[in-house]
């Protein structure tokens, strides 16, 4: 791999779904030349629904060198439509603003919603009246009603798509030859015996 970005991020919040991104995160993190680091909005750690209490190596406060990033990865979680969560939306605004790629799943893309991070780019989640429940969404037009949606660097998936979702982050990270990564989506999406 010739790309010297080699970190990917990704959020956590209390109540995490660790299943969400536990594909693209192993495959990224162990099969690959990058590495996976967790980062929130402080240090304590972040128990997932499954009760998995995560370690955090970065707070967003602190988190500074960009230069080295690769991708940041929202998983879903509980905490998303209870939270404004505004020093995430200040850090998601400024990795878009760089052009570093974003992927959102689940309660994450309400998320990017409520903030307006989706207005103007083709996106997905788990349902558009969900979506439209947040006053401040005016995305509508840009909403499709599919598993994933990829627009501008930009990943949405709603809350089933985990395996998808993590073959269009392969795709974008290039973990892979394209060959492989056909395989790999093949036997996770319909099993490998058939």
């Amino acid at each position: 791999m010739n790309n010297i970005k080699n970190e990917v991020l990704i959020v956590l919040t209390e109540q995490w779904n660790d299943w969400e991104a536990s594909y693209a995160i192993a495959v990224v993190n162990s099969f690959s030349d990058y590495n996976v680091k967790t980062i929130a909005i402080d240090d304590f750690p972040k128990k997932s629904m499954g009760g998995i209490n995560a370690s955090i190596d970065y707070t967003i406060n602190d988190y500074q060198n960009f230069n080295n990033l690769a991708m940041v990865i929202l998983p879903g979680g509980l905490s998303w439509e209870e939270n404004d969560y505004r020093e995430i939306a200040g850090f998601i605004k400024g990795i878009m603003e760089l052009h570093i790629p974003i992927a959102a799943i689940c309660g994450a893309t309400t998320f990017l919603c409520k903030h307006g991070f989706l207005d103007n780019i083709n996106h997905t989640g788990d349902s558009l009246e969900l979506f439209q429940q947040q006053r401040e969404y005016k995305g509508e037009a840009f909403y499709i009603n599919e598993q994933v949606v990829v627009d501008n660097q930009v990943i949405t998936a709603n809350e089933t798509a985990s395996v998808q979702f993590a073959y269009e982050i392969f795709k974008i990270l290039e973990v892979d030859s394209n060959e492989e990564l056909e395989q790999w989506y093949d036997n996770f999406k319909n099993g490998a015996i058939r």
